[in-house]
Parts: C-alpha cells; sequence; structure tokens
C-alpha cells in the first residue's frame, strides 16, 4: 500500500441533478472522482447527498450551497464547494407562462451566482442556451456555422433570459476579478433513447432547421461541464456545445442550400458537420463528442 497522502476529494454542487442533463452530469462527475452534491426540487437516486430548495428563493439558495455530503452545515472557507454546476431552470419555452418562467430562470441563476460570491466558491459552471443565438433559425441568420461570435438574438422569453444570464454573469466577474463563470450554450439535449425518433426528420429538413439540426448527447454534454470545471480561468465565458455531427442524413451544405439559402456559409463543410461550431470549445477546453446518434451502439 501507498503511503502518500490521498488528494482530497472534489466536492460539487449540481443545481438541477434529476433532470435530463443533470442526472448524467452527476454520474459522470461521480465517475471520476467527484463527491456531488444535489440541489433540486425533487430527490435524485437513493444514496445521492441532496437537499430539496427551491433557487429562485435567495434564502433557500443559500442555505442549499451551505450544504455538504450527508450533513448539513456552513459550507464556507475550507468547507466550501469546489465548483457549482447550475443546471436548474424550466427547459424549453412556453413550458409555463412567460413572465413566470422568465423570473424562475433569471432570479434563480442570479441567486446562484450571488450566493456562491457570498460564500467563496469561485467555479461556477451554468446551464446558457442555444436559444441566445437566434432560434428559429430563418433566413435572416447572419452566418453558418454559428458560432461565440454571433450576435446574440432573443426570439422567446426563455431566450431572452439566457442572454441576460450571460450580462449578468460578466457583471459578476467585473465585481469579483478571481470568479470564473462559464455558460454552457447547450444544443437539444439528446438521451439514447431519443434516437430512435430521428428517422421520422429525415423527409422534412425544414423540421429541424429551428436550431440548425444541431442535438448534444447528454453524455457528451456531461464531458463538457466536467471539462468546463476543471479549466482553470477567470472571467466570464461562453462556449457552444453540441455534438460534432447533425441529426440529419442529408450533408450539411446540402442542408444548408435546401433549407436556408439566404445564409451566408463561411467555410467548407464535412459531410455532417455540426452548423453550430464546437470548435471553440475544442481548443479552449479540450471538448470532444464521442457519441452520435449513427452509431447504433450509442443507443443504450
Amino acid at each position: 500500500m501507498s503511503n502518500q497522502p490521498q488528494a482530497p476529494r472534489r466536492r460539487v454542487a449540481v443545481t438541477g441533478g434529476t433532470g435530463k442533463l443533470g442526472k448524467v452530469c452527476v454520474q459522470d462527475l461521480q465517475a471520476h472522482g467527484y463527491d456531488v452534491f444535489v440541489i433540486d426540487t425533487v430527490a435524485p437516486a437513493k444514496g445521492i447527498p441532496h437537499i430539496i430548495a427551491d433557487l429562485s428563493d435567495f434564502g433557500q439558495t443559500l442555505d442549499a450551497l451551505s450544504s455538504v455530503s450527508f450533513d448539513i452545515h456552513a459550507g464556507v472557507g475550507n468547507n466550501a464547494f469546489d465548483a457549482v454546476v447550475h443546471l436548474a431552470a424550466f427547459p424549453t419555452p412556453r413550458q409555463y407562462p412567460d413572465a413566470h418562467l422568465f423570473q424562475n430562470n433569471i432570479m434563480g441563476t442570479y441567486n446562484v451566482f450571488e450566493a456562491s460570491r457570498r460564500l467563496g466558491i469561485r467555479n461556477v459552471i451554468w446551464a446558457s442556451s442555444e436559444t441566445t443565438l437566434g432560434e428559429p433559425f430563418e433566413n435572416d441568420a447572419p452566418y453558418a456555422p454559428v458560432d461565440e461570435d454571433y450576435p446574440l438574438r432573443a426570439k422567446s422569453a426563455y431566450a431572452l433570459a439566457k442572454v441576460l444570464m450571460e450580462d449578468m454573469a460578466r457583471q459578476f466577474c467585473y465585481q469579483t476579478p478571481d470568479l470564473k463563470l462559464v455558460g454552457l450554450r447547450f444544443s437539444n439535449v439528446m438521451e439514447p433513447q431519443d434516437y430512435e425518433k430521428f428517422a421520422s426528420y429525415q423527409a422534412d429538413p425544414d423540421e429541424r432547421k429551428w436550431n440548425m439540426w444541431a442535438y448534444i448527447d447528454a453524455r457528451d454534454g456531461s464531458q463538457a461541464i466536467r471539462k468546463a470545471i476543471e479549466w482553470q480561468a477567470t472571467g466570464m465565458h461562453p462556449f457552444i456545445i453540441a455534438n460534432a455531427d447533425t441529426v440529419m442524413e442529408k450533408s450539411s451544405a446540402e442542408l444548408m442550400k435546401e433549407a436556408l439559402p439566404g445564409v451566408e456559409v463561411r467555410k467548407d463543410l464535412g459531410e455532417h458537420e455540426t452548423l453550430l461550431s464546437i470548435e471553440k470549445a475544442r481548443r479552449v477546453l479540450g471538448y470532444e463528442p464521442t457519441h452520435t446518434w449513427r452509431d447504433k451502439a450509442n443507443w443504450k
């Protein structure tokens, strides 16, 4: 046996840890040696440390982020979480009335940012969204592939909240220069069981042009979260997170020509290359998708 002291396990709080992406994120972090604490409105799988909390309430948020493992106690200084992954939110436009959705999502994010800042937690990864880029995409889109220089264009209350979260994050980092806030602009999250329905998209490219035929496998989304946690940086940083390919059998060039002919294509496209560019995430975070619906081995 080695006499070398064991490095302390890193502690991460995951809000929304029972959601479609959240539950896979929790599994991925645990598999990579993290101690994970879930904050949600419903309990996660048995045995996962958690607290039930409404993050639209600041007091509940501050209390929840002061929690460590099964013991509930002040999580300040040396006892603080090493990172927070904030995924909790109403996940789609028009799921609830606009004003209610907007208030819930924007206040939940503010509360997580502010509670983290007060508790000395300086590493926060949160779910931004592809909707910040102007979905549903039409021929008014500036160019493709979409990248992080793309103008933010909110076409729904949901997207507006996500755009304002990114502006808010920049101001938090201005106030607290050693803070790292990474906004992951996730594409449409898919689980393996969702791949069976991809066959229904093929007859009509217009059905999925709303997000330029993009998707993110929850397992690759979780990889991006982990890479963002481990990336050493300060300040606010946005990243588009999608899979490397589209949901379509037609080539990406054909899709653009047929369905979005008025949009400038700025590069030669790979056959099924994603039209939501992941080049920045690859270059900066070391993100590399490992799952695709085209391989049926990934359907489980």
